[in-house]
């Protein structure tokens, strides 16, 4: 198993907080060829009626420092889990999840706006500090 992000359990707290329920620490998606292991997976109910939502999470940190190569890496892997949830389990969405000061620093710059935009990223964007979910990008 890799090694968890430095921010892996705020993130799993924060979603704990907004209500869902966490079904996978991590998340493994086998193929034929290999696994993957997403950090988190997680769901809750969205009313009586209706049917539960389910999400993948990838955490991501940002702190090595050069912030576009670990875009270049977290984006790689986003996009590979993508391709494995869809042929594995469709029905979850995936979403990358950085910090607050990160998303504000980095994640307005040109590259990784248009990268979000072009690859139609989610993003969940945490404050690691009281443990919350600040914003939920689709």
């Amino acid at each position: 198993m890799s090694a968890r992000d430095i921010f892996h359990d705020a993130v799993k707290a924060a979603l704990q907080k907004d209500g869902w329920t966490i079904t996978h620490d991590p998340l493994s998606i086998d193929l034929v060829d290999g696994q993957l292991q997403v950090d988190l997976g997680a769901e809750r109910l969205l009313g009586a009626q209706r049917e539960g939502e389910q999400i993948a999470v990838e955490v991501k940190s940002f702190l090595a420092p050069s912030a576009v190569s670990e875009f270049h890496t977290a984006l790689g892997q986003f996009l590979n889990y993508r391709v494995a949830l869809k042929i594995k389990e469709p029905e979850r969405r995936l979403y990358l999840a950085v910090p607050l000061e990160v998303y504000e620093s980095f994640f307005s710059r040109q590259l990784p706006q248009l990268s979000i935009q072009e690859y139609q990223l989610k993003l969940l964007v945490f404050d690691p500090e009281p443990e919350v979910i600040v914003q939920w990008q689709n």
